[in-house]
This record gives structure tokens, sequence and C-alpha cells, in this order.
């Protein structure tokens, strides 16, 4: 059975006992209800790691006011199943008190690549993010952590905080798991209703017709824009809230689409359920 700890010390100490044995410790960060995306995070950590940690911890830092915190799907029992069947060796699943005690005050920015596309819409969510990611690579002090594409501004968040804090952590990342119908894998695709879970295909559509059009010829981000928005706005419920062509690396707006440095990012929300998705050029 997998082994499971709600103790930042045991869990340190347990990470330590791996360590003095030689073994390369490796971490995938997760807010539970796991789907395909994140096993095969656990799967690739497992090929490069000696000794497995996956956390599950809903961080409320990283959810505004009137977001989804208290209704974030959650599934314990099935977590701990895919964990183990995905090569995990160990568990870390904190109550809020582990991890914000009574007095905590400090909180990690990155400048600059959260100020757009979903750092925008959603203020302070990154700080959230990156407190916690920072606190939890503290405690598990791992060689090698792994971060989904599908959530590529905080990707790259991850990395810049990790070189600027020297974090001595090798962040790499996976590729987004789709569903058979090109559906970006997400824990919120559980809100859909099946009529939304149909239309939410648009995402991938007109991420996919972008990349298309800029294969045969230059393509100004203005017309990239206009192509992916004639085909989510085609359906009846899609309310985008933003779709933008930016520099890949630093996220900096870009006024064309360019093989290799351009990433198509798009956020759409079905009713409350808001999904992102986004393609690298």
């Amino acid at each position: 059975m997998i082994e499971t700890t709600t103790d930042p010390s045991a869990l340190r100490r347990r990470c330590d006992d791996e360590r003095k044995k030689g073994q390369r410790v490796g971490f995938v960060p997760t807010m539970g209800f796991l789907h395909h995306g994140h096993v095969s995070l656990i799967e690739r950590c497992r090929d490069v790691a000696d000794f497995v940690v996956v956390s599950i911890f809903v961080n409320p830092t990283q959810f505004g006011p009137n977001e989804d915190l208290e209704s974030y799907p959650r599934d314990a029992e099935g977590d701990r199943d895919k964990c183990q069947k995905a090569g995990a060796d160990l568990i870390f699943a904190p109550p809020v008190s582990a991890i914000y005690p009574e007095g905590h005050r400090t909180s990690v920015s990155v400048q600059d690549l959260g100020d757009g596309l979903c750092g925008a819409k959603r203020p302070g969510h990154f700080d959230g993010v990156c407190t916690v990611v920072s606190k939890l690579f503290n405690m598990v002090g791992p060689a090698v952590a792994f971060f989904g594409e599908k959530d590529y501004q905080q990707l790259q968040i991850i990395k810049q905080m990790t070189r600027d804090l020297d974090f001595p952590i090798e962040v790499l990342s996976g590729p987004t798991i789709r569903e058979p119908d090109g559906l970006a894998m997400s824990s919120r695709n559980a809100y859909l209703t099946p009529e939304h879970r149909r239309q939410a295909t648009c995402l991938n559509r007109g991420l996919t017709a972008i990349a298309d059009a800029a294969r045969k010829a230059p393509l100004p981000a203005s017309r990239a824009v206009q192509i992916a928005k004639e085909i989510v706005e085609a359906e009846n419920d899609a309310r985008i809230d933003y779709l933008e062509i930016r520099h890949s690396g630093n996220l900096q707006p870009s006024d064309q689409v360019g093989l290799g440095q351009s990433v198509v990012a798009i956020a759409v929300f079905f009713g409350s359920t808001r999904l992102i998705d986004n393609r690298v050029i």
C-alpha cells in the first residue's frame, strides 16, 4: 500500500532517509481529483527518480473570493489508487493548517510573467501558486519536479521562480493530455453539463485551426485570434475570457504567430466553469 502522510516534518524525514540512501527524489504537486494528465506526470517522474512524492493539496491562496475553493472536486480514495498504479511512493496530503499555520505572512511573487492572461483575470492567483510551490519544494527537497504544459503560464512562472530563488531542482514538464475528442483533461471538466462538454471541444478546435494556418503562411496575431474566435463563438454557451498570442518564452504580447516561438493561450467560460488551453506553435 502506498505511504501517506499529512505531516510536513514526517515528509521531510522520509525524503531525507531516501536521499541518504543515494536515492533521487522526484515530486509532482497536484490539487487532487487526479486524471490521466496527472498520472502521466507521475509516470514521467517515475522514469527519472527513485522515490516519487505526490502532493494533494487544494491550495486556498490561489483561489479568488468568488471562485470554486469549497466546491473544487475531491476524491481521496481514487487519488490514492491512481498514485499507486502510476508508481508513486508517497502521498503528502496536508491540512491547510500545516501549510499556512497561524501567523503566516509571507508570499512569493514573480514579476511580469504573471501580469497577463490568467494573472490578469485572477488577481493574486500566481502569488498563491508560487507561495505554495516554494513551500512544498522546501518540504520535499526534490531533485526534479514535474508540471503540466496545459497550465503553460504557470509552468513558465514556476521555472522562473526556481531559477530566481536558487532552488536546486530541475523543473520538467509533461504534454497536455487530451480526451479522444481533443478536450484538454482538467479536474474542472467534471463541472460541465453534457451539452457544455460537447461544446468545450471548441477550445482545441480553435487552437488547431491557428496551428494549421500558421504552417501554411506567416500569420498576423489579429488574424490568428479571429480564426479561433469564430470557431469558439459558434458555440452558443461559450464566453471567451481571453484569447491571445504571446511569445512562448517571456509571455509578452506578439503581433505574429511564429513557428517555434509563439503560444496561443485561451480561456473560455461555459456557465460558471472556466477552461483553459494553449498551443505552442
